[in-house]
């Protein structure tokens, strides 16, 4: 099992992408080099062959699980027939024995009722469910080499545990060799035997996975080793990959001394926070969605996204809010600001009951509530420059007068760390790290009171993820803001937050003080998500 690590842009995917011959060329090219592939006592060099040639080998002795499954699948298709077509290519079973086939591979995955599964559109399963289709996929024709590019990094802990223990165990079955690709070095830390460390398109360091966590000698190794949050210590700041490369006698040791945080330093803080008044009161939110209608389309049973649901933030403080995917955390965020329908209970916001507001003054009051989304990408219009889409907010509320917004727009990109030259550029222009910065400054033209942080860093590399969080903590400093922080990472949340509440099931099963919760989990629920959590310990 090899693991290969590195920020985006660093070129972990194009080469995986280049074994399997899966970039069009041109405008791919190479120069020079060879990629040597044995089988069967024969070796040889993938890049020399033809179209036809590869093609042969694709999927059947070389497969690939992709990072976002959902696009990986055909949408018009049932799950278990795209299965059943690759086994069809590759092999001689007829069409019913591929089908028997494909539901003993979703067995050996751990895919409950695969009949049912056999028959689904990927529509209809859960993100673990997809990415375990896709690993069916890939081991359906017993290859030689698996290569993972990034599958756990879209899922929950508790999903992500069960994948890599899903691919361990397949290793051990099929004998095959495994090539990881990833930006997670607690997962990494976890599955792999061997890492290679690329950065800018080289490789700057390889070894044993405990040799090379333990003795790190590239300034990026140890930088990207450095930048993940700690889950078992409080910390006021992370370090970042630049700290290392800018400062070859950077001190890590010192660093952490530095911006530790006493037992002392959080109770003080907690003290401050119950002295303070609620920003924010939540009562009895409930949330359902229809699950089945009888014949005349009246509801028989519902989904409870959010069942009677009870908490309050304080002003200024950080609540972070953790669950696996389905346990209504976004649901949660996005019924707060009004964002979906038919809600019930009551989300009172300095003093006025949002739930009740129309539709004018609920606008009014989006000026002071704002979200930050997962995807910065999505969020924001690929057709608008991004200095357009920081002051259209702005415009909208008529905040500044209209002379001085373009100022400061100005000075908001490089409160978030960007240039003045920014401002003419779109979002596509931008790497994802930059994005979330453009949504952040866009999230403050308006001046909130309370930021929603939605999955905001879940899908950046953890270098990026360290920029982003120190940035959320030094606003929060200087502005007052209060966030509500969803996360799926306990290790981001305890570094951001002051007080955590865990959802499960659309309930909120526990709620408390960081180091209570995550130290001295109450439920086994809370337990289980701690432990399925990757850490880097030897």
């Amino acid at each position: 099992m090899l693991g290969i690590v590195g920020e985006s842009g660093s070129g972990k995917s194009v080469t995986a992408l280049s074994i399997m011959k899966l970039l069009e060329s041109p405008p791919a090219h190479y120069p020079n080099g060879k990629i040597s592939f044995t089988s069967n006592g024969e070796t040889r060099d993938l890049l020399g062959m033809s179209e036809q040639e590869i093609r042969a080998i694709r999927g059947k002795d070389i497969s690939m699980i992709f990072q976002n499954p959902s696009t990986s699948l055909n949408p018009s298709h049932r799950c278990g027939q795209q299965v059943q077509e690759a086994l069809m290519l590759h092999t001689t079973m007829t069409k019913e024995e591929a089908r028997l086939e494909v539901i003993s591979l979703f067995e050996q995955v751990d895919l409950p009722d695969p009949d049912r599964i056999f028959d689904s559109y990927p529509h209809m399963l859960s993100g673990g469910q997809i990415q375990r289709v896709m690993i069916s996929m890939a081991i359906s024709c017993k290859p030689k080499i698996i290569i993972a590019d990034e599958p756990t990094t879209a899922l929950d802990v508790t999903v992500q545990k069960t994948i890599i223990e899903l691919l361990k165990n397949l290793q051990s079955t099929y004998g095959c060799a495994i090539i990881f690709i990833s930006h997670d070095l607690g997962v990494i830390n976890e599955i792999a035997d061997e890492v290679l460390v690329m950065y800018k398109g080289r490789v700057v360091e390889k070894g044993s996975t405990r040799d090379l966590f333990l003795n790190a000698k590239d300034p990026y190794t140890k930088g990207l080793i450095a930048c993940r949050p700690p889950l078992d210590r409080n910390t006021a700041r992370l370090a970042t990959v630049s700290n290392f490369l800018e400062s070859e006698s950077f001190d890590i040791v010192k660093f952490n001394e530095e911006h530790a945080i006493s037992i002392f330093d959080t109770q003080n803080r907690n003290s401050s926070l119950v002295a303070r008044a609620n920003i924010l009161e939540v009562k009895n939110l409930k949330k359902y969605y229809v699950k089945s209608r009888n014949w005349y389309g009246k509801a028989k049973s519902f989904t409870k996204a959010v069942d009677d649901v009870s908490f309050q933030v304080k002003q200024g403080e950080t609540l972070g809010l953790v669950g696996e995917s389905g346990s209504g955390k976004s649901t949660l965020g996005m019924s707060i600001v009004r964002m979906l329908d038919n809600i019930s209970g009551q989300v009172i916001f300095e003093g006025k009951d949002l739930l009740t507001l129309d539709n004018r003054s609920m606008r009014l009051a989006r000026k002071d509530i704002q979200v930050i989304f997962q995807d910065p990408y999505s969020a924001l219009n690929p057709r608008m420059k991004i200095g357009v889409a920081i002051q259209e907010p702005m415009d909208v509320h008529n905040i500044y007068q209209k002379s001085e917004r373009k100022q400061k727009t100005l000075e908001l990109l490089e409160l978030v760390g960007l240039s003045p030259e920014h401002y003419e550029r779109y979002p596509h222009q931008f790497s994802g790290g930059q994005r979330q910065r453009i949504s952040i400054a866009r999230t403050l033209a308006v001046q909130p009171k309370f930021i929603i942080c939605d999955e905001s860093v879940s899908a950046l590399d953890v270098s990026v993820q360290a920029q982003i969080l120190n940035l959320l903590k030094d606003l929060q400093k200087q502005f007052g803001l209060t966030y509500l922080f969803i996360s799926h990472d306990l290790s981001v949340i305890r570094f951001i937050s002051d007080r955590i509440m865990v959802m499960k099931e659309g309930k909120a099963v526990e709620i408390g003080y960081k180091d209570e919760i995550l130290d001295s989990p109450r439920t086994a629920y809370t337990q289980n998500l701690l432990a399925s959590v990757p850490v880097l310990k030897f």
